[in-house]
């Protein structure tokens, strides 16, 4: 019997660009004993964490490091575990929605707003200063993800201008960005545009690898294997045909096990054909046997077989690739989960709160 444990403690200081004190409201964050293989136990406590804070963005450096970020301008930094959370509020966007966080390490990372005018600062010396390395004023221009293949060479991707997505690419660890030639960007159909619920809408892999995924009118997921000079289209039959539906996450176990969640997020329960599972590379998919509970707005495999889904009316869980899925939690609130890139840490974030395993 294995049994799994998420502590969480935050800790807020006052500094010039940091939370005051007063700012801080008691909020509840979940601790949960997840037994894998038999049931969850699942038991509220209190923490503090910035007021009102929505946090949708997670980036899980190793089993130490992780950083995150929501509204308000708040970006939040752990570098022992999840032990001790230190927040901050950037200075001068004090109105922004931080959907988007990459962290490089302890030191470095870079975030992105949503909405326009479309921004992403770029921080060196753990969240002291702030640099800002994009700026996008067009009224259409709405950054939904950024993902890394190295230190080095990065993409960001948004909603369509003028009918075509936006993707920029950085060469320089994101100090700066180059918008792709309109007709190297993916076209997309009348509606179609994507979701920045939870910052995974988008995945590097390697040997330049990258997926994007889609959703409104028209749900899909985008392939390039050039660093994304080109780009193919994956069709895939997830719930569409509304501004509200469509992909919302997805994750590869490998080249061949692929997954998208997502569904309807006006309708939080009794989702239909918002799960998809393929096991050839998105020729063909299927619905699962027992899908999640509802709507999903992340999905993280943490290892080989074994899959974890969030949505704002609980977490879900699967050890068959996605095939079935039990509760996992019905801690409400949560919007997005991520998996260390060299480590076993799993951090879930939402509102106000936090649950991690290490």
């Amino acid at each position: 019997m294995i049994l799994l444990e998420f502590i969480l403690h935050i800790c807020c200081y006052k500094s010039t660009s940091m939370l005051s004190l007063k700012n801080i409201t008691t909020l509840l964050v979940a601790l949960v004993w997840a037994q894998f293989c038999q049931g969850q136990v699942v038991k509220p406590v209190k923490f503090e964490a910035p007021d009102s804070v929505t946090f949708r963005a997670v980036s899980v450096i190793n089993d130490k490091h992780f950083w995150m970020s929501g509204q308000h301008g708040t970006v939040c930094r752990s570098f022992d575990g999840g032990n001790s959370i230190v927040c901050m509020t950037v200075p001068g966007y004090e109105n922004a929605d931080f959907r988007s966080v990459y962290a490089f390490d302890q030191n470095r990372a870079i975030i992105a707003n949503i909405g326009s005018p479309a921004k992403m600062l770029l921080t060196e010396d753990k969240g002291a200063t702030w640099k800002e390395v994009y700026s996008n004023e067009h009224p259409d221009a709405f950054i939904d993800g950024i993902d890394f293949w190295n230190d080095q060479i990065g993409i960001a991707f948004g909603d369509p201008i003028d009918g075509r997505m936006m993707i920029l690419i950085t060469k320089n660890g994101g100090l700066s960005w180059e918008e792709l030639s309109v007709d190297a960007r993916p076209a997309v159909e009348p509606g179609e545009a994507s979701f920045a619920a939870s910052g995974t809408s988008i995945r590097c892999l390697a040997n330049g690898k990258v997926f994007v995924a889609t959703g409104g009118k028209v749900s899909r997921l985008f392939y390039s294997d050039d660093l994304g000079s080109s780009w193919y289209p994956v069709a895939v039959p997830v719930i569409q045909g509304t501004d509200a539906a469509g992909i919302f996450s997805f994750d590869l176990s490998d080249d061949s096990n692929w997954i998208v969640v997502g569904g309807d997020y006006n309708v939080e329960d009794g989702m239909k054909d918002h799960i998809f599972i393929s096991n050839n590379q998105g020729e063909s998919w299927m619905p699962p046997v027992q899908p999640t509970r509802g709507y999903r707005e992340a999905v993280q495999f943490i290892n080989e077989t074994d899959v974890i889904a969030v949505g704002p009316n609980g977490m879900d869980i699967s050890h068959d690739k996605g095939l079935n899925w039990e509760m996992l939690t019905d801690v409400k609130g949560f919007h997005v989960v991520r998996k260390a890139r060299e480590g076993n840490l799993i951090v879930i974030a939402g509102k106000g709160s936090v649950i991690y395993k290490n």
